[in-house]
């Protein structure tokens, strides 16, 4: 079905236009600070600076011989992109990865949500003059515009999941000005969250990790059902003939196009004594919140050696009385990371007193009182434990489509095309739970579990729902926190067949490079930015990096010095 949604859209430019007239008119010019901020001939094409206007730290940027000015602060978690990457008319932030147009501050690239004030520039007399609205001051960050729900558009879009993938597929579709109804979906009772922090603040009260409060879903009429469950039942949750679904409750919903995003769940451990009270998973602000407060003083065991297991145990080290990491692999990250990584994070740990039994998984938890009181292993080690974390993956919440006509693969993963569309008209699928065809990877169908990339599958979902007949192009960019130190990745290794490291694991700075075909398809760092974000924009301009290149004692490309 086509939608109409010209009518609206002339609505909405009518009554920006009247605002800007009543400003002429009527209203007092808006209060500026203005400040020299350096010479004309300071930049050349192509390069950036941080200057400061009043009490706001500025971007500025000179491309085609044009000056502009933008908030320098990203609006994910407020790096300075004066250290990050400027290619063409785009920065790209140097932790991680978000990128804006430096002319009109609009957001390009995940993960950050928000796009940034644009500034007012002049060249006069050879000066650099950069005007900063007063009431923007110490506000680094704007929602771009949305439309809102027009009445007379009788069309109905339904978002299944309340994640990531979700929040950036509604907010695109109102970008994009589509008048319709927008209904969010999620068996959640907190609105869509960041989720990447549970692992690394796990304190964090729920409100303050909210993406976006009620009142944003209100003004763009954006309706957002809670702590709603499908129907588990083969075949009857959805109904992709009558386009409708049906919940637990007994409603049943219709639509015109339907989004599933319904993301995955931890894996939990089949072997006696998984029911005991303290063997806990994280997966919601409340689980991370029980974690923080349960391991207080505790013998504390975590199974596996995943991001998410990795990160707990770093983050409970100073609270627990003893940590304990069983791992099934070798190493912690050996086949995201490489075995070279996975060694320096184990030494990081352990010489903060963890323990690690590696190449061993769990036969028993032993339990006394209905609690945990010992992890028995497959290889005969028995270990006191007071409590007990698992973390060993995920499986896909898709059982709900068993029996339907929506396409899945042996992992029960959906299957998509480059444009997020399942095998059935009118029904897409985004996030975690997703087999996508991966352009920088030749098109190989990969499943990615990371938060940027459910944020582009959603934007992706959207404007296909449109008809806009856009194809998905991401590099994936994710991080990982242990003691204070960051990791951050940027590409697809999967099958990598050579790393080129730069500088020294043992020193806590190294760029590693993946290599495939002698040509660099990952890469990952400790203390080097902006270089995996550089490595990042060259991957999505699609341009090679070389074996030689990755080689080479030069370093500059990469905005770094002699490693």
């Amino acid at each position: 079905m086509m939608l109409d949604t010209s009518s609206a859209k002339h609505r909405h430019q009518s009554s920006a236009s009247g605002t800007r007239k009543g400003l002429v008119a009527g209203l007092e010019p808006e209060e500026e600070v203005t400040d020299v901020v350096c010479d004309e001939a300071k930049l050349k094409d192509g390069e950036m600076m941080e200057v400061e206007v009043g009490e706001h730290n500025v971007l500025l940027v000179r491309c085609d011989g044009v000056y502009s000015a933008i908030s320098n602060q990203c609006t994910h978690y407020g790096a300075p992109l004066s250290k990050g990457v400027l290619s063409g008319h785009r920065v790209r932030c140097p932790w991680h990865g978000s990128c804006f147009n430096v002319k009109t501050g609009d957001l390009e690239e995940y993960p950050g949500i928000d796009c940034l004030p644009c500034h007012k520039v002049k060249v006069e007399n050879n000066k650099v003059y950069v005007s900063v609205k007063k009431r923007i001051q110490g506000q680094p960050k704007r929602i771009k515009w949305m439309g809102a729900r027009d009445q007379a558009v009788l069309h109905t879009i339904m978002l299944l999941g309340g994640g990531a993938a979700s929040l950036m597929c509604a907010e695109t579709l109102r970008q994009e000005n589509y008048g319709g109804r927008i209904i969010m979906v999620s068996r959640d009772d907190l609105l869509p969250y960041d989720k990447t922090r549970l692992s690394k603040i796990m304190n964090a009260e729920s409100e303050s990790l909210l993406m976006r409060r009620m009142e944003f879903f209100h003004k763009y009429d954006i309706e957002v059902w809670l702590k709603k469950e499908l129907y588990f039942v083969q075949a009857l949750s959805i109904d992709t003939n009558k386009k409708t679904v049906t919940f637990d409750d007994g409603l049943i919903q219709c639509y015109d196009q339907i989004l599933i995003a319904t993301g995955c769940r931890a894996k939990n451990l089949n072997c006696p004594g998984v029911d005991l009270e303290n063997v806990l998973m994280l997966e919601t602000p409340e689980d991370a919140r029980c974690i923080h407060y349960a391991c207080m003083g505790c013998r504390t065991v975590v199974v596996g050696t995943s991001f998410v297991g990795m990160e707990v145990a770093a983050y409970m080290i100073d609270m627990a009385s003893s940590i304990t990491i069983i791992g099934s692999s070798e190493l912690p990250y050996q086949k995201t990371l490489g075995p070279e990584i996975g060694k320096i994070t184990m030494l990081m740990l352990e010489e903060r007193g963890v323990t690690f039994y590696m190449n061993d998984a769990v036969a028993e938890v032993q339990g006394e009182n209905r609690r945990v009181k010992a992890v028995k292993l497959k290889s005969g080690i028995t270990i006191e434990a007071d409590l007990l974390i698992v973390g060993i993956g995920v499986n896909p919440n898709s059982e709900f489509l068993k029996g339907s006509p929506i396409r899945m693969d042996s992992k029960s993963y959906v299957i998509v095309d480059k444009y997020m569309r399942t095998n059935i008209t009118d029904v897409y699928c985004a996030g975690d739970l997703t087999s996508f065809p991966l352009k920088m990877a030749k098109g190989q169908n990969v499943s990615i579990g990371h938060w940027q990339t459910a944020q582009a599958h959603g934007r992706i979902v959207a404007l296909n729902m449109l008809r806009r007949e856009v194809e998905l192009n991401i590099v994936p960019f994710y991080w990982t926190v242990l003691l204070g130190r960051t990791i951050r990745y940027a590409g697809y290794g999967g099958g990598y067949t050579q790393m080129v490291l730069k500088g020294r694991f043992e020193n806590m700075k190294f760029l590693a490079f993946y290599l495939k075909d002698d040509e660099v398809v990952a890469a990952a760092g400790l203390n080097v930015e902006p270089a995996v974000s550089v490595v990042a924009e060259r991957l999505a301009e699609g341009r090679v990096i070389t074996k030689a290149e990755a080689e080479s004692d030069d370093l500059s490309w990469l905005k770094l010095q002699a490693m």
